[in-house]
């Protein structure tokens, strides 16, 4: 398996890898059009148009010929300051619980700190995520667009975090779904 930057060759297979993973997921966006693809899909698509986009930070997971997963960051700020926002990563139903999610959140936080970003955010199970050192955001100060969204509002810190705190706006396509 390799992991490396999207193509644009790769567009409308990251489409499928997403619509896939989030199909029937019981906390997946719902869908933008009426009987259309889990709005996870949708954002991919908004997110690539959006000024936010970081073309350095949306990578695939590719094995053989086939892509079997994405993960993108996006441009967001925090009290006005660059940040990340994590999201989605997508891997296909059938290559999942196999390595690919983790390889791919490896990469991209690893690219994010090489290229000096301070810290990344995103919205998940923290039971997963905490294994690549994600804390709830709350407990560095870092306040999630919705409060109740609690412990699953989460943050990682990146080496070029110098103690930001305040509210973290995802990148605009987030607040049309």
């Amino acid at each position: 398996m390799l992991i490396r930057r999207e193509q644009p060759a790769d567009i409308e297979a990251i489409r499928e890898v997403t619509a896939a993973a989030f199909r029937g997921v019981e906390h997946s966006a719902p869908p933008v059009e009426p009987g259309g693809d889990p709005g996870e899909a949708t954002l991919v698509t908004w997110l690539r148009a959006d000024g936010g986009w970081v073309p350095e930070l949306s990578l695939v997971a590719v094995d053989g010929d086939a892509l079997v997963g994405h993960v993108v960051c996006t441009r967001g700020t925090l009290d006005g300051r660059p940040a990340l926002g994590l999201g989605p990563l997508s891997v296909s139903p059938d290559r999942q619980r196999a390595g690919v999610g983790s390889a791919l959140m490896h990469s991209v936080l690893g690219a994010a700190d090489a290229l000096g970003e301070p810290l990344v955010v995103l919205l998940g199970d923290p039971a997963y995520y905490s294994r690549f050192g994600f804390v709830p955001a709350r407990t560095l100060g870092v306040a999630a667009p919705d409060e109740a969204w609690g412990d699953y509002f989460q943050v990682r810190t990146l080496s070029a975090y110098d103690g930001q705190r305040g509210r973290f706006i995802y990148a605009a396509p987030f607040d049309r779904l």
